[in-house]
């Protein structure tokens, strides 16, 4: 891999289109490093944590939650958005125990990801939470949350699409936690 400096696009000009509770929507003409220009539709988003928690005794803690953008229901690890100034670990801690009612004493950082860089800024920090202590959880009012435990071994197998299909893990913030977590954990 190259480690010299690509250029980057020369933003021309920036249209704001929306500026919602939780993202920022704009349209940017952009100059591309070939000297194309272009117009881009660009989701401005705080970023999030997401957490798998993983019990003394190899469990995963897992949510089913109510995802109404795209119709149904995602299996999950634990994750939620930034507030303003907040540390990603701060945000780990705090999604864990308002969702599963369990916090990590240990975190682990498991690096980040951009889900969909195509049209929004997201970045999602990662972690790997153990040593956990039962808190008292506190859901959002749009939080509609089933939690769950499933062995490691099954947690990868549902991140790696290798369960029965409809029970596959689709989720790719979680997915990629869940193998991260394995990995740190020597168990891939």
């Amino acid at each position: 891999m190259s480690t010299h400096r690509l250029p980057l696009a020369q933003v021309i000009s920036r249209r704001a289109i929306f500026d919602g509770r939780i993202i920022e929507l704009s349209v940017e003409r952009v100059r591309y490093p070939n000297g194309h220009c272009g117009d881009l539709e660009i989701v401005r988003h705080p970023g999030a944590a997401a957490v798998v928690p993983v019990t003394d005794d190899g469990q995963v803690v897992l949510v089913r939650q109510y995802r109404h953008a795209i119709g149904g229901w995602l299996l999950e690890v634990p994750a939620g958005k930034l507030d303003p100034g907040e540390a990603p670990v701060d945000c780990a801690r705090r999604e864990t125990g308002e969702e599963v009612a369990l916090s990590p004493r240990t975190l682990v950082a498991l690096g980040s990801i951009f889900p969909t860089p195509g049209f929004a800024d997201e970045r999602i920090w990662l972690f790997l939470g153990t040593d956990l202590e039962p808190v008292p959880g506190g859901l959002e009012p749009d939080e509609v949350i089933e939690v769950m435990q499933v062995p490691m071994a099954e947690a990868v197998a549902l991140a790696a699409g290798a369960a029965p299909v409809g029970d596959n893990l689709r989720d790719a913030k979680s997915a990629i936690a869940i193998l991260r977590a394995a990995r740190h954990l020597g168990l891939d």
